[in-house]
């Protein structure tokens, strides 16, 4: 059974962001019947808004570890307040990822470690090199941090190899697991890989996921639920009805009859 049995968003609020959007207009009774839930829609519906509010209300803990005050949730923070949940656990056992946190976790442990590297080239020759590399470690939180929980540079990893990394390390117990577009760091090969580790996952621990994607792929996931929002509503439907999965399978059968323009 799902943790999070049901959601809505109660306010008659229409205005201004992120009032205006479809994802809080039309987030009535969304149940959740299934561990897997995709949420659907077109760019500007809100989906990410709507999955960061539930994150921010949960406090679930993200990538870096830092405070959701300090991240900019402008808008969950807003509507918190409107949020009604139907759920059973004790406290927001789980993780939030958010693609564009991870790339911006592994940019800035780059930048910081290049600019670290910089700050102590003056001490080359009077200091040992081994001394010197241990003083790095030790001023570069974030990246003497990945290394303790990630095991690994994941540097060294390709962009999706990072991620399903992190992805292993975090997902290993019972919890509530918010994906914000995942696709985003995965190529289609990675995002089988994906969910062959969600089933995985769930063969072991009683968990749930919600996952805002644009990846018809993702969305075939046996037994998920599905709801796709439009600017006129938010409902539960299949996967042969999502836009998203008809246009791509439509293109895939006949592409020369999409880009015939083009030539």
């Amino acid at each position: 059974m799902p943790y999070i049995s049901s959601l809505n968003i109660q306010t008659d609020r229409m205005k201004p962001f992120p009032f205006d959007v479809p994802s809080i207009q039309f987030a009535k009774n969304i149940q959740f019947p299934s561990p897997v839930t995709f949420i659907i829609g077109d760019n500007g519906t809100g989906k990410s808004t709507l999955l960061e509010t539930l994150a921010y209300r949960l406090q679930l803990p993200h990538i870096d570890g830092s405070s959701y005050h300090k991240r900019g949730f402008t808008a969950a923070k807003l509507l918190v307040p409107f949020l009604e949940l139907d759920w059973d656990i004790e406290r927001g056992v789980g993780f939030f990822f958010r693609a564009e946190d991870f790339g911006d976790f592994i940019n800035s442990i780059e930048r910081q470690d290049a600019k670290l590297h910089d700050d102590l080239n003056s001490l080359h020759g009077e200091v040992p090199d081994q001394i010197i590399k241990k003083m790095k470690e030790s001023a570069n939180y974030q990246l003497h941090h990945m290394r303790k929980n990630y095991g690994q540079k994941l540097q060294a990893f390709s962009h999706g190899e990072a991620y399903l990394q992190i992805m292993h390390e975090k997902i290993n117990q019972r919890g509530i697991y918010l994906l914000d577009e995942p696709e985003a760091a995965l190529s289609p090969s990675k995002q089988l890989s994906l969910m062959y580790f969600i089933h995985e996952h769930l063969q072991n621990h009683v968990s749930q996921f919600i996952i805002v994607t644009h990846a018809p792929m993702l969305m075939a996931y046996p037994g998920a639920t599905l709801y796709e929002i439009t600017k006129n509503n938010m409902s539960q439907v299949a996967l042969e009805d999502v836009e998203h999965y008809s246009i791509t399978k439509s293109f895939l059968n006949n592409p020369e009859a999409y880009l015939r323009f083009l030539k």
